[in-house]
Formats: structure tokens, C-alpha cells, sequence
């Protein structure tokens, strides 16, 4: 008699719910065959895309397209009549405590759709978000990977370390890139020579220096360049690499400011401190100056014609 009683209930639940198994069922089988597909497409990409920016666009790209094909497939499977009153039902006791629980992860969706409408970055930039800095090597719907620079590395070299970023942190974190527009940065080397040196020497030198090692942009990144900054009414910066004289406590400061690539920032600095301190190894006539005391006697010291206007101002005893 239990055993006739249990098999009314099970067929009476599966007469209730009969429909909703099934979509249960289709929809397994959906996110199958979708996974299916993607290992397959994903291996194809590999075995014949040899390029990796292109191999990652393009595995990128299928992947969104099967999740589009798979949620409409889904959504097709759920809408009927019966499907839609049982997931009404279900989703609507829980709407509250989702809203709570998922919203980091909506913000991070909908910063997601930012990003790829507005495309502050890309994969491969070297971005500055916040205190960290690095390259982007991957992006998802909720967070975007970092190859990490700086921190206890000097310079611009990597650290070996992935930072995962929140995708929302571009709503409220200053975002800086390196690579958007035309992909060079300018970069600063000060020298400060002694009082007693050549600085015009010094200066001649860091100018021969800047336009050996400046990267020339082409025409058309100039063109770029141009057109970026009449469309954000700024005024066209001056590509040219310069010398700056500055007088300091210690000496005579010269900087140097040239163009160069964000990557190759710290090899250039490299090559020309080297031809600097070469240089300065065989002249006598430069001298890098650092903090130091002296005692300077005017009369001996102070220049002639500073003298002689100190006798007269104050003439010497009779």
C-alpha cells in the first residue's frame, strides 16, 4: 500500500513538474555542447593562428559568441508558460538577497561593457590604474589581468607578478596609458655639472645625445597626434627632443627631455648615461656635481669688475 502511495506521488510530482525537468535537462545538455565547441574551436585557433594577438582576439571573440548562442538557446528552452511562472516564483523569493550578494559582480559586468565600448585600454597597453602599473595580458567580464611593473623593481621592468584588477575600479580610480594615441611617452634625464665646468659643453653634448637616441615619429602618427588634439582642444605638444639649463645649489643642472617607447624607457636612460659618463671620463673640462660644502673668498675669488666697485663704495684708509 506505501509502495502505491510513493508511486502516486512520484508520478504526480513528475506530471507537475514534467516540464520543468526537461528544461533542466535540455539546458545541461546546451552548456555541453557549448563546452564541446569551445575546446574544439579554442585547439583549432592554437594549431593554426600562430600570432598571439590574433590568436587571442580571436579566441576572445568565439567564446563571446558561443555564450550569446548559449543564452539565447537557454532562453529559448525556459520560455514557456509553466518554465516562466516556476522561475517567477523561485527568482522572485531571492531577488533581494542577489541584489545584495551580486552587486560587485554587476558593477564589474557593467564596467565591463564600458570598457569594450569606450576602450580606455586593450590587451597589450601598459596601463597605470591606481597605484599599479603594468601591461594588460587578458580580459573578462569581471576583471582584468595585469603583468605588474615597478613596485620593488626598479624602473619599468616586470615584477613576474599577475594582478587581477576589478573592472569597476575604472568608475572610480584614475586610469593612465601609456600606449593610447601615438605610442611614445617623454621622458626626463637631468646631469647637474659643477660651477667650474663647461656647461655649454655639457648642454652641446645632451643635445647630440637627444637626437641620436629621440624616436622620430612618423607622419602619419604626427597625423594621429594632430587630429586627437584638435578633437580635445589641446594644444599640439612639441615633439622635438630639448635641453634644459637650470641653475641649483650644487651646480648647473641640464635636462634632458626626449622622446621614447614605454617599454624602452629604462635601455635608452642606460645607453645614455653610459655615453655621458664616457665623456666626462676623458675631458677635464666636466665635472658632475653633488652636495658639498666650500668656502668661497671674495677678493680672490669674486670677479674683477665687482672688485672695483667695492674699493670705491668703500675706499681703503689713508
Amino acid at each position: 500500500m506505501n509502495s502505491v502511495i510513493v508511486t502516486e506521488q512520484i508520478l504526480g510530482f513528475y506530471s507537475t513538474y514534467a516540464g520543468v525537468i526537461w528544461n533542466i535537462a535540455t539546458t545541461l545538455l546546451i552548456l555541453s555542447g557549448i563546452w564541446g565547441l569551445r575546446r574544439v574551436t579554442q585547439q583549432f585557433i592554437l594549431d593554426r593562428v600562430e600570432d598571439f594577438s590574433q590568436s587571442y582576439s580571436w579566441r576572445r571573440t568565439i567564446n563571446l559568441l558561443l555564450l550569446l548562442v548559449g543564452f539565447f538557446a537557454i532562453a529559448a528552452v525556459w520560455m514557456s508558460e509553466s518554465a516562466l511562472r516556476f522561475l517567477s516564483t523561485y527568482f522572485g523569493l531571492l531577488s533581494a538577497g542577489i541584489a545584495i550578494a551580486l552587486q560587485d559582480p554587476i558593477t564589474n559586468f557593467i564596467a565591463w561593457i564600458y570598457i569594450t565600448i569606450s576602450r580606455p585600454f586593450k590587451v597589450g597597453d601598459r596601463i597605470q590604474i591606481a597605484e599599479d602599473a603594468g601591461d594588460v595580458i587578458d580580459q573578462s567580464f569581471f576583471h582584468f589581468n595585469v603583468l605588474e611593473i615597478r613596485n620593488w623593481v626598479e624602473a619599468d621592468h616586470s615584477t613576474g607578478r599577475i594582478l587581477r584588477v576589478p573592472n569597476r575600479l575604472v568608475f572610480s580610480q584614475t586610469l593612465a596609458n601609456y600606449s593610447a594615441g601615438v605610442p611614445y611617452i617623454w621622458h626626463e634625464i637631468p646631469v647637474e655639472v659643477t660651477f667650474e665646468s663647461d656647461w655649454v659643453a655639457a648642454k652641446t653634448l645632451m643635445e647630440e645625445l637627444s637626437k641620436k637616441y629621440s624616436i622620430q615619429a612618423s607622419e602619419e602618427e604626427l597625423e594621429e597626434l594632430r587630429t586627437k588634439a584638435r578633437k580635445a582642444n589641446i594644444r599640439m605638444p612639441n615633439m622635438a627632443p630639448i635641453v634644459f639649463t637650470k641653475v641649483e645649489a650644487s651646480g648647473v643642472r641640464l635636462t634632458l627631455r626626449l622622446l621614447c617607447k614605454p617599454r624602452q624607457r629604462r635601455m635608452i636612460e642606460q645607453q645614455i648615461w653610459e655615453d655621458i659618463l664616457h665623456t666626462f671620463a676623458e675631458r677635464n673640462d666636466m665635472d658632475f656635481a653633488y652636495p658639498t660644502q666650500r668656502v668661497f673668498y671674495h677678493p680672490k675669488e669674486g670677479k674683477t669688475l665687482l672688485l672695483d666697485h667695492s674699493e670705491v663704495a668703500h675706499p681703503k684708509p689713508m
